[in-house]
């Protein structure tokens, strides 16, 4: 068994277990008809992982705090889906120059005040970012939660993330190439 399936299998019995904020129960896999539609309309692949976990865990409804966002669908909390989230944050973008949302960078968990993890899904490791924005700068809104997806899942698994209440008040580092990754998106 590979590393990754052995994540798949630890998340995916946790993801039985236990409930996110706002989900009554795990709901279905996405079929990869799904996760084709969801790809053409953001205009990029999911990263390998996070597409696995929609197609072989459930769309949505597991992680930690509210949990993932489902792929295409709004959950019962009624946030959005991750797709929408993603074209809506790029379109405000081009409202709003100043808050710009890089290109391939998927939200995937909502925590709450604006904030979401965000899975980089045009990096070979798939870090997830965090979007923090209630400072008010968009230069110091965005942090590395941690360097690949499946760091995030382990920690999530193993119950040692930053959300953790045994772990509160720990810093995550900012993400340096956030103004890199939305330069040329701004002089377009």
């Amino acid at each position: 068994m590979t590393e990754n399936e052995q994540l798949l299998a630890r998340v995916a019995a946790k993801a039985r277990n236990t409930r996110p904020w706002g989900w009554t129960s795990l709901p279905e896999p996405v079929d990869a008809a799904t996760l084709a539609r969801a790809e053409a309309a953001l205009g990029f692949p999911l990263s390998p992982l996070l597409a696995e976990l929609y197609l072989r865990i459930g769309d949505g409804g597991f992680g930690p705090e509210y949990g993932l966002l489902p792929l295409l669908d709004s959950p019962p909390a009624g946030e959005p889906a991750a797709v929408v989230q993603y074209l809506t944050n790029r379109a405000d973008a081009l409202q709003d120059p100043d808050w710009p949302w890089p290109e391939g960078v998927l939200p995937i968990s909502h925590w709450g005040c604006a904030m979401y993890a965000c899975v980089d899904c045009h990096a070979p490791e798939a870090p997830v970012l965090l979007f923090e924005p209630n400072a008010g700068e968009p230069d110091h809104a965005w942090y590395i939660d941690a360097p690949s997806l499946t760091d995030w899942l382990n920690t999530w698994v193993d119950g040692t993330g930053w959300y953790e209440e045994t772990n509160e008040g720990m810093d995550l580092p900012p993400w340096d190439d956030f103004r890199i990754r939305t330069a040329r998106a701004q002089a377009s």
